[in-house]
Parts: C-alpha cells; sequence; structure tokens
C-alpha cells in the first residue's frame, strides 16, 4: 500500500465525471488499498478516485469515530444513491482537496446507496449521520461536484483564491 498525493481544487479533473467501473482488476484493488492508506493518513473519513487522478467511479470510506471501536473500511464501486429521505442534516463538511476550509451544507439525514464492491457482488445499505454525509459528499466528487459548490459563488470565490495561493506555495517549496 502507498499514499498518493491528493489534488488540490482548482484542479480540472476534480470537476470532471467518472467513468464506470466495468473490470475489477487487480489494478483497481491495489488502488482501493491506496486510496485507503491515503485517506487515513491525511486524515479523513473519505476520498474518491477523482482526489488522486483515478478518474473512475470508486470511492473509499470509515466514518468510525470512536478509536475504541474497529474502523470500518469501505470501498464502493460505481455508487448510486437509491433513496434519500426528506428530512435534511446540515454539517460542518471538509474536503482533503480543499485544505481547512470548512462549510456547512445541508443533504438529506439519510440515504441508501447500492455498490459494486471488490469482490463483484452488489450491495445496498442505509446510511445515517456523518456516514450518510460522508457517501453523498464522495457521490458528489465522483459527478465532478464539490461542497463549496452548495455555497453562494462569493464564498466559493474565496475560498478558491485561498486554494489557489496553498498551491503556488506548496510549488515554491
Amino acid at each position: 500500500m502507498t499514499t498518493r498525493p491528493i489534488l488540490i481544487h482548482p484542479d480540472p479533473r476534480l470537476k470532471k465525471r467518472c467513468d464506470p467501473v466495468t473490470e475489477i482488476t487487480e489494478e483497481l484493488r491495489m488502488a482501493a488499498s491506496d486510496m485507503l492508506e491515503t485517506m487515513y493518513d491525511a486524515p479523513g473519513v473519505g476520498l474518491a478516485g477523482p482526489q488522486v487522478g483515478l478518474m473512475t467511479r470508486i470511492l473509499v470510506m470509515d466514518c468510525v469515530k470512536d478509536p475504541e471501536a474497529a474502523p470500518r473500511p469501505m470501498v464502493l464501486m460505481n455508487p448510486e444513491v437509491t433513496w434519500a429521505s426528506e428530512a435534511l442534516n446540515t454539517y460542518e463538511e471538509g474536503c482533503l482537496s480543499i485544505p481547512e476550509q470548512y462549510a456547512e451544507v445541508t443533504r438529506p439525514a439519510e440515504v441508501k446507496v447500492r455498490w459494486l464492491a471488490l469482490d463483484g457482488s452488489e450491495r445496498e445499505e442505509h446510511f445515517a449521520g456523518l456516514w450518510a454525509t460522508c457517501v453523498q459528499h464522495e457521490i458528489d466528487h465522483l459527478n465532478g461536484k464539490l461542497f463549496i459548490d452548495y455555497l453562494t459563488p462569493l464564498k466559493r470565490q474565496l475560498i478558491t483564491r485561498k486554494m489557489e495561493k496553498l498551491k503556488r506555495e506548496r510549488a515554491r517549496l
């Protein structure tokens, strides 16, 4: 397993819709393993393919926060929301591709998601709380959407300028 560099906004790859997974290859399994290691190392609770330059519909997540509880790493390929609650939840979201920037985003409080697992089986699960927020955030990445796209144009522009400055500073190092 290897940590991969995380793309920082603005990057055109973060705004593109990803291609579906058509075949589960050893390369894709390695990528999933690398993505989990990268997410844990960051640290974060979710990471989508395009954030590491992988333009395919794959995401990883683990929203277990309790240090006493066992981790629950998940790999979802071709995930799709099959049901969303009418009840909404507002959560202060951040993103590994937009470091140190946070904003409140309102999404359905609960969702059912269907996906393809690494073993080729189809799975479906009901998510609530942080898990629901995280899976929706990561699916947005697969569709070329960032959490800042839910903000006002002014807030989005301010965050984008900060990220451009951060990228310039990192390039000088």
